[in-house]
């Protein structure tokens, strides 16, 4: 028998199902951005400002990545909405950082205002409905949407030195405890792990010495001393469990639009390197975990990396190798990267090269800097013999961008100066009423709110030593199945590839020492516990990381 609680919820996305059923002219048709497999973007205006032809980003070049840039106010941030609008119309999940909170505006209906309403007759997009998008919130400190945790082990040793900003010496500390814990059949969940994982090595530093190179106790030091740093910036929210699972970014309604995830950035932009890593992180999730599909009609997820330049800035030449490796291989996992940033030049040339797909809004140019960047982003357009690109830059209007996409056999199309399409969701922030309601019908309601603590390197570490009755506290039991399947709620989202219930959903990576967001499974977290407390198996030794240094299968 259902509890009131679960029946309540039930009842409310019954709602949300039949409420997205029937959107924006009440006749339950798409909005006119889908053509032939065609997202509409704008129009290319003559001189006359007569409209010369539509604008559209082919799906079928959807995976061969992206390029929003242009400097503060030119219109980023619209550009992205309308793009995430369109591919989620098309079937394709989306994931976006929202800096301002605008974009959580994707998820209420808009308002006919009347600059909107010109915009339209502008581009000829008629008829121009209002509609909202299915939208899950996601936040790393659980206060604008559901929490967002990884594991020490799933984070890796590259991309932590990178969130710590270590020393070579350090790094060098960092793989060889992940090396010590892979082998060891040592989880590290969160940050208590770590640290207990670096006692060890000072307490062993000699034996260790002798088997992996000098392990200096002062790096191990200076390592402590960081993790205490990003606890204090936050950082213990993001590591734990349960940890997130990528097929809950990668769902769709039952009326086929791909859902939108929309991770709340204002509070996390106060620790960008936090930020940037996170990001990074997910996308090598992504590059690990989901299957070679070559180019398919339409991309199977696109990832907005918004203020790309965090990324980059000061990051080390093997980083932003990796980045490039990855960048370059994601594609034929049928996903499409798009970078948005203000200025080209925060993108280096070789992942710039990747990008096919490109809007470029206006820069200024009053430095010799800025005047570099007007002349790079420039010349990595197809130039179009009615105006120069240079000039052009300079001079665009508010919503107004040079917009040149891949079409026919991959090749760029010739730029053209083009008026970006008014958006069909609201244009500015949900309220905090609207925010929560949308979170109360979330397909992923209730599997993310609330962190437990299984055994883990911890308690394991201190048991070795004696100590795990009077220091370690016991772990969490996991999480318990509901006594009801919702059959109602999982007929509204489907997982791509994984099945239609979460509850029924396989456990993608038994190997990894994870158990995340499988503790609905009894079965799998029996063993997932079991491979927990076996040190030195050969489950244990088999452990590989991938190109960013996170496990894989």
């Amino acid at each position: 028998m259902l509890s009131p609680c679960r029946a309540i919820l039930i009842t409310a996305r019954k709602r949300f199902n039949e409420k997205h059923a029937v959107r924006g002219n009440g006749q339950g048709v798409r909005i006119l951005t889908v053509e032939d497999g065609k997202l509409f973007i704008g129009a290319s205006r003559n001189p006359d400002d007569s409209i010369n032809k539509p604008e559209y980003l082919d799906l079928k070049f959807g995976n061969r990545h992206g390029l929003i840039t242009g400097a503060t106010g030119t219109g980023k941030t619209v550009t992205l909405q309308i793009l995430a609008e369109a591919f989620s119309d098309a079937g394709v999940p989306v994931f976006c950082a929202d800096i301002k909170g605008d974009l959580s505006g994707l998820a209420a209906m808009g308002e006919p205002k009347d600059f909107l309403l010109k915009r339209a007759e502008q581009v000829g997009l008629s008829p121009y409905d209002f509609q909202e998008f299915p939208v899950i919130f996601w936040d790393l400190y659980g206060e604008k949407g559901h929490r967002v945790r990884t594991t020490m082990a799933e984070m890796g040793p590259l991309l932590l030195a990178r969130l710590m900003d270590a020393s070579e010496a350090q790094e060098g500390v960092l793989n060889i405890a992940f090396k010590i814990a892979d082998q060891g059949g040592l989880p590290l969940l969160d940050l208590k792990d770590l640290q207990a994982m670096l006692n060890y090595m000072g307490e062993h530093a000699t034996e260790i010495s002798n088997q992996f190179g000098f392990v200096s106790k002062a790096s191990i030091g200076s390592l402590q001393r960081g993790l205490l740093v990003l606890e204090q910036q936050g950082a213990k929210n993001f590591f734990g469990e349960p940890a997130l699972k990528i097929s809950d970014i990668m769902r769709t309604t039952n009326d086929g639009r791909g859902a939108i995830s929309i991770l709340a950035a204002d509070k996390l932009m106060m620790n960008p390197r936090l930020y940037a890593t996170f990001l990074l992180w997910l996308l090598s999730e992504l590059f690990e975990e989901l299957p070679e599909v070559g180019d398919p009609d339409k991309p199977k997820l696109v990832f907005f990396f918004d203020e790309a330049h965090l990324l980059f800035s000061d990051a080390p030449k093997v980083l932003i190798e990796r980045v490039e490796q990855v960048v370059r291989l994601i594609r034929s996992k049928g996903v499409g990267v798009y970078f948005v940033t203000q200025n080209p030049l925060d993108v280096p040339e070789t992942v710039l090269a990747q990008l096919g797909n490109r809007v470029q809004h206006a820069l200024r140019a009053y430095t010799p800097r800025e005047q570099k960047a007007v002349k790079t982003a420039a010349d990595t357009f197809r130039p179009n013999p009615a105006f120069d690109c240079a000039t052009a830059i300079t001079t665009l209007g508010t919503g107004e961008a040079l917009v040149s996409m891949l079409e026919g056999k991959g090749a760029p199309s010739i730029v053209e100066r083009t008026l970006i399409r008014p958006p069909s969701s609201r244009l500015g922030p949900v309220s905090e009423e609207e925010r929560r309601k949308v979170l109360s019908v979330s397909p992923v309601a209730e599997m993310y709110d609330e962190d437990f603590d299984r055994e883990s390197a911890y308690e394991i570490l201190a048991a070795r030593a004696g100590k795990g009755a009077q220091q370690a506290p016991p772990p969490a039991p996991a999480p318990q199945p509901s006594e009801q399947k919702d059959d109602s709620a999982a007929g509204r989202w489907t997982l791509p590839g994984f099945g239609n219930d979460r509850e029924q959903e396989p456990a993608p990576r038994e190997t990894r020492g994870r158990s995340g967001g499988y503790q609905r499974e009894t079965v799998v977290e029996a063993a997932m516990k079991s491979v927990a407390r076996t040190v030195a198996t050969q489950v244990g030794r088999a452990l590989v990381r991938g190109i960013l240094g996170s496990l894989r299968r």
